[in-house]
């Protein structure tokens, strides 16, 4: 998770350089924090199960994912930047939420289920989506990114699925 989160905060950044006003540079700057806050969680994760980020190879499915967050960013404008992000933050957040509706139980994962359930995840979801509705024309292209982001989350998915059922 770490390569991933690293490659959206960098495609946050390459956004917000690209942000012709400083609205939305604040936001992206704003986004990119939310992620520095993510990161810590996993790596507190880490440290717990003894595991060296550093080591961990991505799979390839989030090598695909985060080879396509960045070359959008730099190829793209930031409409379709802020697009192409805009699904990780949106399912994170209502799965967080599923999560947590009947309450949070006592378990390794109770701080991940918070994180992404609270206020203030669903906040930095909403303030991607502004930047979607402030920048992004919906058109083929844009139409086309978010569901390639779509189906790389999918990918996402599946390959940790596939990984945990194939011993």
């Amino acid at each position: 998770m770490p390569f991933f989160l690293e490659a959206f905060a960098r495609a946050y950044s390459i956004g917000a350089a690209k942000t012709p006003d400083w609205e939305g540079f604040c936001t992206f700057h704003q986004l990119a924090n939310g992620v520095l806050e993510e990161l810590r969680l996993h790596q507190s994760y880490a440290n717990q199960w003894g595991v060296n980020l550093q080591d961990v190879k991505p799979a390839p499915a989030t090598r695909r994912y985060t080879d396509f967050l960045l070359a959008t960013a730099w190829g793209s404008d930031i409409g379709v930047t802020a697009v192409a992000m805009s699904p990780c933050m949106r399912l994170y957040a209502f799965l967080g939420k599923q999560l947590a509706q009947n309450g949070i139980p006592k378990h390794q994962y109770a701080d991940w289920i918070k994180t992404y359930s609270s206020q203030e995840f669903e906040a930095l979801a909403q303030l991607l989506e502004s930047l979607c509705d402030r920048y992004a024309t919906a058109n083929d292209v844009v139409r086309e990114t978010y569901r390639y982001a779509l189906l790389c989350e999918e990918a996402f998915f599946q390959a940790a699925w596939d990984s945990t059922n194939s011993f």
